[in-house]
């Protein structure tokens, strides 16, 4: 499972094009899901089973469902699925996923807005080529933040540098001159120095919140100055020209023009008075731990977060998806436009190195640079990304993988898709609780612990709980949600709320007073509710994994009041070494997999001779930690100090729960009471691990 799941993660869009229906945070591997499954109820061999088409009835619930991996393979393989999520997000994401569509159809409507949405704002993005002086396509546009220097009042642009592009992609490095306002281009080994008016560009006049103004020399710190959300100034263009870009060496820059400038004050114009404004998101920023970064650079509405030319585009595309005719095409039509607002913003940025625009969420936050990367909005078809036209090839695939999905393997360095037959991930999607034999979807956008379940129904229960205040789903998904409620609001209840935010939501969250106790408190009712409605035996398993050792004691406390003992903890890859929000930090890699069954279950089987066998912990926690460090090795992974700290953390865990269980645990005691007993727990067991050799 771990080698699948290490070549899963590194492009995970490439072995579960699922995932591309839609953004969302964190996700776990499909192979890890997959592989508890078939090990939970395949009669085959894992190593067999995993590679082949699986069908069996039974019912798998998720409480958590986030973006669906535990819904998507329970679907595959032919059991019935309960799926909830408090985010109404995740629910539509997962309903759209899950909810068959004839494909051909699909890219016949999105081929039609397209055309449309090109007829009415294209023109807004063309340029002049340079070199044959006729219309060309805009790839990107490029703005830097511009602030009034507290000396002389002038208007000075925030710089971090002044390079535009590497020369990997191009034959030669991009540098823009913010005096002269040209751009030029160098040698790799040149002195990077205006050929015009010989300022230094070897780097900007920006670094750690202090500017450097151009004109008078005063240093000051820019946040402090603004005022406001940030102006910006057009500075580059990267275009291409379907005339001369064959013969061209490399990609094709040019400063703005006149006619550019006029583009922009039409797409102000437009803005102003356009016909579509209630499809324009009018709601504030509240306060949040992401949130916040945006009020620092005095951002407080939505709107403010994209160009004029940016929200009248977004407001003409809403509208006419809005008026599609057809529910199913123009609710999937409403998701990629959802989706691919993600590149549509003035958060983006522009990758020297790449050439190309980089998601808003590249990182698990709002990250506020001072380059910011404007992408050409219908786009143009298989040249760059990010635009509505590869958003709608991007969902089509997702699809075609759901109608018939495959694994990947690798035979002496070749990718090799391996068919499941009979598999699939599209489903009828119902409004109560299906059974065993239904093979459909039960998707509700609810508290998890108020869930209508009917006693002893579920068959197990696989999910991937919030990892406390690791990732703010609410206030970062509150992006998309803003816009996608004004083409949703009147068919789907749950868009009918002004904020995916809500009281019921687990994540720890400093800036809304919601800590550890509370993050416990909402845990145990969501598993105490599961366990309720669990077959006796059921499997319920989850993966977590946290910096933070004092993150696991609400984990403890749910398992143990919702009547479980912990059987085995597993290693697990859960996330590219390389992700832009962990690398270059002491960040994990690695989940920790609780596998969980009923207490009264497991001794019944653990001291009846005929009973179910039931894998129990062997030896101390850190000879289990030295076992999953020796299996990553096996699976081509060198475990790092933070990987070994999750892991150790992890069996810590499940030793607790095992020694509480034994004793007597009284889960109607107060939280803060049940979190001693923990913590007093934990402390022991921590302690007697580092005596050990």
């Amino acid at each position: 499972m771990a080698a699948l799941a290490m070549r899963e993660k590194q492009v995970q869009q490439s072995y579960r094009p699922i995932i591309s229906i839609h953004k969302w945070f964190a996700r776990r591997p499909g192979s890890v899901f997959r592989s508890l499954i078939l090990s939970e109820f395949a009669e085959k061999e894992l190593q067999e089973a995993y590679w082949e088409g699986n069908r069996f009835d039974g019912v798998v619930a998720d409480p958590f469902m986030g973006g669906g991996t535990t819904i998507f393979e329970s679907l595959r393989v032919g059991a019935s699925a309960v799926g909830c999520d408090i985010n109404p997000m995740a629910y539509w994401l997962v309903r759209q996923a899950v909810d068959p569509i004839d494909l051909d159809a699909f890219r016949a409507a999105g081929r039609q807005v397209f055309d449309e949405l090109n007829s009415r704002v294209g023109e807004l993005y063309k340029t002049a080529c340079t070199s044959c002086d006729r219309e060309a396509d805009v790839k990107y546009f490029l703005w830097v933040k511009t602030c009034a220097c507290p000396g002389c009042g002038g208007l000075t642009s925030l710089f971090p540098g002044y390079r535009v592009a590497e020369s990997v992609r191009h034959p030669k490095e991009v540098f823009t001159c913010p005096a002269c306002d040209v751009l030029q281009e160098f040698a790799k080994g040149d002195k990077k120095a205006c050929a015009s008016c010989g300022l230094d560009l070897s780097q900007g006049n920006t670094r750690r919140g202090k500017t450097v103004c151009l004109d008078c020399g005063t240093e000051f710190a820019h946040l402090k100055e603004m005022g406001g959300p940030p102006q910006h100034r057009l500075f580059a263009i990267e275009y291409q020209c379907s005339h001369c870009y064959a013969s061209t060496p490399g990609r094709q820059f040019k400063s703005p023009d006149g006619d550019d400038h006029r583009r922009l004050r039409q797409a102000d114009e437009l803005r102003a008075a356009s016909p579509v404004s209630d499809l324009i998101p009018d709601e504030s920023i509240p306060e949040g731990d992401e949130t916040n970064r945006l009020h620092r650079w005095g951002y407080s509405h939505y709107r403010e977060l994209f160009s004029s030319r940016q929200q009248f585009g977004l407001g003409i595309l809403a509208d006419i998806i809005r008026n599609v005719g057809d529910r199913r095409m123009r609710h999937a039509l409403a998701t990629v436009f959802s989706d691919f607002l993600r590149y549509q913003n003035l958060l983006c940025r522009y990758d020297t190195y790449a050439l190309k625009c980089q998601d808003i969420f590249s990182v698990h936050g709002y990250p506020v640079g001072l380059v910011a990367c404007e992408n050409n909005l219908p786009g143009i078809p298989r040249v760059g990304s990010g635009s509505f036209i590869h958003f709608v090839e991007k969902f089509a695939k997702a699809k075609k993988y759901a109608q018939a999905p495959y694994e990947t393997t690798h035979n002496r360095g070749a990718k090799k898709l391996v068919p499941t037959p009979g598999e699939s991930i599209e489903a009828a999607v119902v409004s109560a609780e299906p059974r065993p034999a239904d093979r459909a979807a039960w998707l509700n956008c609810s508290p998890s612990h108020a869930l209508d379940l009917r006693a002893e129904s579920l068959d197990a229960v696989f999910t991937d709980p919030p990892y406390f205040d690791n990732v703010q789903y609410a206030e970062l998904m509150d992006f998309c949600f803003v816009w996608l409620r004004r083409i949703l609001a009147d068919e789907v209840e749950p868009f009918r709320r002004e904020s995916t935010r809500t009281a019921f939501e687990l994540t720890g969250n400093r800036t809304l007073g919601r800590g550890l106790d509370t993050f416990t408190r909402g845990l145990s009712e969501v598993f105490v509710r599961m366990s309720g409605a669990m077959k006796r035996g059921a499997p319920f398993a989850f993966t977590y994994h946290h910096n933070d050792a004092a993150a696991y004691v609400p984990l403890v406390v749910a398992m143990l009041d919702a009547g479980f003992t912990c059987t085995a903890v597993l290693p697990a890859p859960a996330e590219m070494a390389a992700s832009l929000h962990i690398a270059g930090t002491n960040s994990s890699i690695l989940d920790s997999v609780f596998v969980c069954r009923k207490r009264e279950f497991v001794a019944s089987a653990t001291s009846a001779p005929s009973a179910p066998s039931v894998p129990h912990p062997r030896g101390s926690i850190a000879a289990a930690v030295r076992r999953d460090v020796a299996s990553m090795k096996t699976a081509g992974y060198e475990c790092t100090a933070g990987d070994i700290a999750c892991l150790e953390a992890g069996h810590v865990a499940g030793e607790a729960v095992r020694r509480l269980a034994a004793g007597e645990w009284n889960p109607h005691a107060p939280v803060e009471t049940r979190m001693t007993a923990v913590r007093a727990t934990v402390d022991s067991l921590v302690e007697g691990f580092h005596r050990e050799p």
